[in-house]
């Protein structure tokens, strides 16, 4: 029998093409989730029924564009910065989108963590107005039913003087001047990238978070007059554009009624199709 004997030449072709094949591999994987495609587990129930814990989600980014980081130095303490590849369309209403959970664990603060993702249905595009009128969301700019209504009629019939949850109170937390619960909001302007707003000792609470995140100064309140930094102010234009989300398990989602507003830098993408549990327990 004649032995089987490997030559260095052949050796070292062998580890070349091998090496060049799984570089290979790894790049275009690379590639599919930055630029077209990506999938993230759900291991909440804050979009139930539309999406279960342990369902998996995959993220469509050719719809509203691929978001490409100018940095790997994600800084909790400045902006992030990114660009985005433009994709076939804007976000619309009811919209269901993935997103970097934007804000600091006291929920004062907007900060970027790159493993931080949430998934949520946008009821609010940058300069929308949106309301919860008695459970129902409203939006100035949509006629059409937002959200999963059934859950919307179950809040809407549950008194809020008995929270079985305990979680009615809402943006903006702590307010003196907003009482706002989950079944009565709003009516609240959502931030659009060169709209000025007027601000006043009422409304600053409104956006005195998004407002810190874009000038990297301190936005306070003293005897009635607005300083930002060193600055007297009464009007702001944003820089850039935000949006309002929410879970269809309405009594059971952390979303914007409590957080506020999601920066449109944040959005990784739109989900493009939803990997459904098997043999999920009845």
């Amino acid at each position: 029998m004649k032995k089987f004997r490997l030559s260095i030449p052949r050796l070292i072709n062998i580890l070349f093409y091998g090496t060049l094949s799984l570089v290979t591999i790894l790049i275009f994987y690379f590639v599919v989730r930055v630029f077209f495609f990506d999938q993230f587990p759900v291991n909440t129930c804050s979009m139930s029924p539309t999406i279960n814990a342990g369902d998996k989600i995959i993220v469509n980014k050719l719809i509203f564009g691929a978001r490409i980081y100018k940095s790997f130095d994600f800084d909790p303490n400045i902006p992030l910065k990114s660009l985005r590849i433009k994709g076939f369309r804007s976000i619309n209403h009811n919209d269901i989108i993935v997103f970097n959970f934007p804000y600091d664990k006291n929920w004062i603060k907007i900060q970027f963590k790159i493993n931080y993702v949430y998934t949520k249905r946008c009821i609010g595009l940058p300069g929308d107005s949106i309301s919860v009128v008695n459970g129902f969301y409203r939006n100035n700019n949509f006629d059409d039913t937002l959200g999963y209504y059934p859950n919307q009629l179950i809040l809407s019939n549950t008194s809020v003087k008995d929270p079985p949850t305990g979680l009615y109170k809402t943006y903006p937390l702590n307010s003196n001047n907003f009482k706002w619960n989950i079944k009565d909001f709003g009516p609240l302007y959502i931030p659009k990238s060169g709209e000025q707003i007027k601000l006043n000792s009422n409304n600053y609470e409104l956006y005195k978070i998004p407002i810190e995140y874009e000038t990297g100064q301190r936005f306070k309140i003293v005897n009635d007059s607005l300083i930002l930094g060193t600055k007297f102010i009464d009007h702001y234009t944003f820089k850039n554009n935000y949006y309002f989300v929410a879970g269809d398990n309405v009594m059971n989602s952390a979303d914007s009624r409590y957080f506020g507003f999601v920066p449109e830098e944040f959005i990784v993408g739109i989900v493009g199709y939803i990997k459904k549990l098997k043999n999920r327990k009845k």
